[in-house]
């Protein structure tokens, strides 16, 4: 067993926590029992699931060690004091039952630190959700909490399919021959220090030689994206309701549509692709709850929407973060959907340095050589309620899952949905999570930021009604004119 240092991506989401700012991220599935044998599933059914996988991924069994002062980024190590069942708990939703309930629970969990002196991640089964629409009978929810600095968007649904059956029998989903990946071993002193001296002594020179190999492209970059796009006025990120000070009390909701139609609006806008419906889709509905509210800014929003940076030679079973990411105007100002689409789609199709990975090399290179130390102080800084940066207005992700069904102790998955984490400045994080051809569009933010999801859910909801309409075949046809005869 080797020693497993955190990387410098990896440690920015450790470093970042605060008790508002949570770097923890959250899947929320519902399953059906009903297709498994006698058609219940018992919560011990569950924890057994999940201890028969616990080697798929090391995220499961290992915990940070972090150093002194932040001397140097942590490591992971083995938790020689690890109990499946201390992951594992279970409640039952009050009533009424319903979906609002059910929204309250789930951010209520998704608020609540987690437990930095174990393995990072826990689970939340809720059961009593006969009440919410579209939900068969006895079903139950597993609400799935994983921090940001084990896992990114590929490699944290990876650890989750790895729990996951591709049928009621209990075939596992994924190849499970071996473990994937090391636990790590308690760093030695003498390692630790002669890690640390050698990491902030040369740091200088090599953050200084990164720098100067990125130069030209970065300034190529920069250059690039300081143009503005047709019909858009470059005012950089505007004011929003979201651009203000979070407090401990996040929210949830969420709509889901058929992928099928999602694919199908590709045809509004030559080359688009669905991330780029799914952008058009979260512009039109901001647009349609800031006007409701009178505060549309005169200048578009602005969203970083993650992506995986991970080459064809990376194993999506590796754990940690491998990911850039993209800055997009959402073209909020164009009131015509479609024209607002093809805003987009040119921005996304110009921003070839993000989707070239180049943001994921510079944050690789420039980073990995600041010292622990350092990088602790200036995330603290960056994300405090005084100094964090207005650089967007929120985030945007787009994460594909599996188009089959999985099960767990033969219960089918149903419904999939996400929270991901908001800070100070950025109150605002819709996740777009595809699975079993539906597509799911989740939101976090702050309680006090948006009192009223439901409403912000019928406005994503009315974005993507607009776009339908706009397709061809929902316009309806013109009668032919009949030829006048005349005598």
């Amino acid at each position: 067993m080797t020693m497993q240092q955190l990387s410098a991506q990896d440690a920015q989401f450790l470093y970042a926590q605060s008790a508002n700012t949570l770097t923890h991220v959250m899947g929320i599935y519902i399953y059906d029992p009903s297709t498994a044998p006698g058609g219940t599933v018992r919560f011990k059914d569950i924890i057994g699931q999940i201890e028969r996988r616990i080697d798929s991924s090391p995220v499961f069994k290992r915990r940070l060690h972090r150093l002194p002062f932040d001397i140097d980024y942590p490591y992971w190590v083995e938790d020689e004091h690890f109990d499946v069942e201390a992951h594992v708990t279970h409640a039952r939703l009050p009533e009424p039952g319903d979906w609002r309930q059910f929204c309250i629970v789930a951010a209520r969990h998704f608020s609540r630190p987690m437990d930095m002196t174990r393995p990072l991640w826990d689970v939340y089964i809720v059961e009593g959700l006969d009440r919410i629409p579209g939900v068969a009978p006895g079903s139950y929810a597993l609400l799935h909490r994983m921090h940001h600095a084990a896992i990114d968007g590929v490699s944290g649904t990876h650890a989750f399919i790895a729990l996951s059956d591709k049928d009621v029998n209990g075939t596992p989903a994924l190849e499970l021959n071996s473990q994937h990946g090391e636990l790590g071993k308690m760093p030695a002193t003498a390692d630790v220090i002669m890690r640390a001296v050698n990491s902030n002594f040369s740091s200088p020179v090599k953050l200084l030689n990164a720098a100067m190999k990125f130069m030209p492209a970065l300034l190529g970059a920069v250059m690039k994206t300081s143009e503005p796009a047709a019909g858009e006025n470059r005012a950089g990120v505007p004011q929003t309701r979201f651009n203000a000070t979070i407090s401990p009390h996040k929210i949830f909701n969420a709509v889901s549509f058929a992928l099928a139609d999602i694919v199908k609006l590709r045809a509004l806008v030559e080359g688009a692709t669905v991330n780029d419906v799914v952008l058009a889709i979260c512009s039109g509905a901001l647009r349609i709850y800031l006007t409701r509210h009178k505060e549309l800014p005169k200048s578009s929003l602005v969203g970083i929407a993650p992506i995986n940076a991970r080459s064809r030679s990376d194993a999506d079973t590796i754990p940690g973060n491998k990911i850039s990411a993209m800055t997009v105007r959402l073209a909020t100002t164009v009131e015509n959907p479609v024209r607002r689409l093809q805003a987009i789609r040119e921005f996304t199709r110009d921003a070839k340095e993000a989707k070239s990975g180049l943001s994921a090399r510079l944050m690789t290179d420039l980073t990995k050589h600041i010292p622990g130390a350092t990088m602790a102080g200036v995330a603290r800084l960056l994300t405090s309620e005084r100094f964090a940066p207005r650089q967007t207005n929120l985030c945007i992700t787009n994460v594909p899952g599996p188009q089959f069904p999985l099960y767990m102790n033969g219960a089918m998955l149903t419904h999939q949905f996400g929270m991901g984490p908001i800070a100070n400045n950025m109150g605002l994080f819709l996740a777009a999570l595809s699975y079993h051809g539906r597509i799911s569009f989740s939101v976090t933010s702050d309680r006090a930021m948006m009192p009223d999801s439901d409403f912000f859910a019928d406005c994503i909801r009315s974005a993507f009604d607009e776009l339908c309409q706009a397709l061809p075949e929902s316009r309806p046809r013109q009668p032919k004119a009949r030829k006048q005869k005349h005598s």
